[in-house]
């Protein structure tokens, strides 16, 4: 299609977006017998979702676990883990999305995040480029001698206990350890993945890229952003939603929308995107490979940090539901409760769920379940065997209900 022809505009009912929005997350994909999944089931979700966001949380699990256990049922972690930490690797973090995991692939594409480290990154990260210069070149140094490592490590090793001061974010970073994370958001260093306390081990590039990216993970200050490349951040982001607005595709990958929207014509003009209009949405885009399932369902717990609910103006849209991450709000102001997962059962978002891991007792206990009007039939005890299924996977002996309404 060249470039300057008009898209005609196709019609969509929401109920059909919903469910190509849960076929391009791979929510409907066939799922492996319970712990049978192997690396072959990790890398198709991978592949479907493209970033998988980390949050340092664990009153269940640590979060990224979280979308495959949606996708794939109970499944064995170290599959995960081995996939993140040892080469060759599948997944690589950086900023993405939030702190995220994506392909070794992905993660040139974002260099425009790391060249404008100096000037983007948090406070304290620019704080200690400019007053200390010298302990950010130290570390560097350290981490490409001595890597992987922890932030203590590196401490340790320069034999370093500089002044902490509180930012905030309520965090009380060294200032080694503000010169690392700089490093990191710059992409001057990596990640060989995490510790069991959940420490991010900073590694040097070439430790973490495998030897044909190499060269496309240097970094190079001072060159011009690549237009390529955020039409193809706006791609992936297109496969991973399906459909999606604007603001979608931007924000997967958190670029601004002037940086997506010359993307997302590119698209259209090479017939990869089509525009679309669903009732009570704005303008959306159909990415022409998506699956238009005539039906859809499924059952699964969603991570309050799961790709698909990221976008809440979109969650609202689709699925008329109202959906708001609680863990910071006050416990008193607290709505439906402080670890949440949405219920997605057939094609709607119908419950929420406020769960703990009980480790010391040994069991999962969901705090609160609220019902979204009128639940289909089938759906209590579909969320029963999904609570059921999480518990023998994080190896707890059986769910404890609180309350529910």
């Amino acid at each position: 299609m060249s470039a300057g022809v008009a898209v005609p505009t196709r019609n969509i009912t929401r109920e059909l977006a919903r469910r190509v929005a849960i076929a391009a997350q791979g929510l409907l994909d066939p799922r492996p017998e319970p712990f049978t999944a192997t690396m072959r089931h990790v890398q198709r979700v991978i592949d479907r979702v493209a970033v998988v966001q980390i949050d340092s949380v664990n009153v269940l699990t640590r979060s990224h676990y979280l979308p495959f256990f949606s996708r794939l049922g109970p499944y064995d972690t170290s599959l995960l883990d081995r996939a993140r930490d040892r080469a060759p690797r599948r997944l690589v973090e950086y900023w993405a999305h939030e702190a995220s995991l994506i392909s070794p692939q992905t993660w040139p594409l974002l260099e425009h995040r790391m060249r404008d480290a100096g000037e983007h990154a948090w406070g304290s990260m620019r704080r200690i480029l400019t007053e200390r210069p010298d302990v950010v070149d130290d570390v560097l140094t350290e981490v490409e001698r001595r890597g992987p490592m922890t932030a203590r490590q590196v401490e340790t090793a320069l034999d370093h206990d500089r002044p902490r001061t509180q930012d905030s974010w309520g965090w009380n970073w060294s200032e080694v350890k503000a010169a690392l994370e700089y490093l990191f958001w710059a992409g001057r260093i990596s990640s060989a993945g995490r510790t069991t306390q959940f420490e991010r081990r900073y590694a040097a590039l070439d430790a973490t890229a495998p030897p044909a990216l190499r060269e496309a993970w240097t970094h190079r200050p001072g060159r011009e952003a690549d237009p390529d490349r955020f039409v193809e951040l706006v791609r992936i982001a297109a496969r991973a939603h399906g459909i999606g607005t604007e603001r979608c595709l931007a924000d997967y990958f958190r670029i601004t929308r002037s940086q997506a929207r010359p993307a997302i014509a590119t698209l259209l003009a090479r017939g990869e995107l089509i525009p679309v209009a669903v009732p009570g949405w704005a303008p959306a885009y159909l990415h022409a490979e998506a699956r238009l399932p005539r039906r859809a369902h499924t059952e699964a717990l969603l991570s309050p940090f799961d790709s698909l609910v990221w976008q809440r103006e979109r969650v609202q849209a689709l699925w008329d539901f109202r959906y708001r991450i609680e863990i910071y709000t006050p416990a008193h102001k607290r709505v439906h409760g402080y670890y949440v997962l949405p219920f997605l059962y057939g094609d709607r978002l119908v419950a929420r769920c406020d769960l703990k891991a009980d480790r010391v007792a040994g069991v999962l206990r969901c705090h609160r379940v609220t019902w979204e009007p009128d639940p289909p039939p089938g759906s209590g005890a579909a969320l029963m065997r999904n609570l059921e299924s999480m518990a023998a996977w994080l190896g707890l002996g059986h769910v404890v209900q609180v309350t529910g309404r």
